[in-house]
């Protein structure tokens, strides 16, 4: 999934983005409001994790504005309260859900989960597609009964092919979903990824090229 982290002090922030981008996730971070509107304008994310109380624009506003704007996003609002009127009010803002601080990283990241299966259409508890099998859960991939052994960034690039129920994938779907902002998209990264992808998946090819076109496994 492609996140937004927004957070106003940096050290936790850092540490929701790595904890996050071990399940093989794209997660961009900012420390305040207005930075979140700028990127929220640019793409297309999944999951936004939202601090209440942020500088610039408060994150109230920006709830506001995400739901305003139709945006597909699901949000999961953080604060330090632990009033209840104060979750209510997060809710009522267009929140999906409520997470107080201080909080456990997996709790964050099993909500953060549960969020973006809501955020696509339904998606079975395993993805499997001309003998692969992915276990999303798991993060375990085999081919006929194999395991492959798969970085965080190949087995992101696999998720969205296997969602794609055999249609072609664009580069510009896969470095959307499966990269961050950080990433060049002049350069030839995602190419690079399908070929280790293809290699790793073995004989014979499943990973095919549609030329002008994407990415697809048949």
């Amino acid at each position: 999934m492609r996140i937004l982290v927004i957070e106003d002090e940096p050290l936790l922030a850092d540490a929701v983005a790595t904890w996050l981008r071990g399940d093989a996730h794209a997660v961009d971070v900012v420390y305040d409001g207005g930075a979140a509107l700028e990127r929220i304008g640019v793409h297309d994310y999944d999951v936004v994790v939202l601090d209440r109380d942020l500088p610039v624009v408060h994150g109230d506003e920006v709830c506001r504005i995400l739901v305003a704007g139709d945006s597909p996003a699901r949000v999961l609002m953080l604060t330090a309260s632990t009033r209840i009127d104060e979750r209510v009010d997060g809710l009522a803002l267009g929140a999906d859900d409520y997470l107080p601080k201080p909080f456990a990283f997996p709790e964050l990241a099993a909500r953060v989960t549960a969020l973006g299966r809501r955020a696509r259409p339904a998606a079975p508890p395993t993805l499997s597609r001309a003998g692969i099998r992915l276990d999303p859960h798991r993060r375990e991939v085999y081919r006929d009964g194999r395991y492959v052994p798969l970085s965080r960034k190949e087995f992101a690039v696999l998720v969205e092919l296997l969602l794609a129920d055999g249609a072609a994938v664009s580069a510009e779907h896969l470095l959307e979903k499966a990269w961050d902002e950080h990433a060049d998209p002049f350069t030839n990264a995602v190419r690079m990824t399908i070929l280790k992808l293809r290699r790793k998946l073995g004989d014979p090819p499943v990973l095919l090229t549609d030329p002008g076109v994407g990415y697809r496994i048949p």
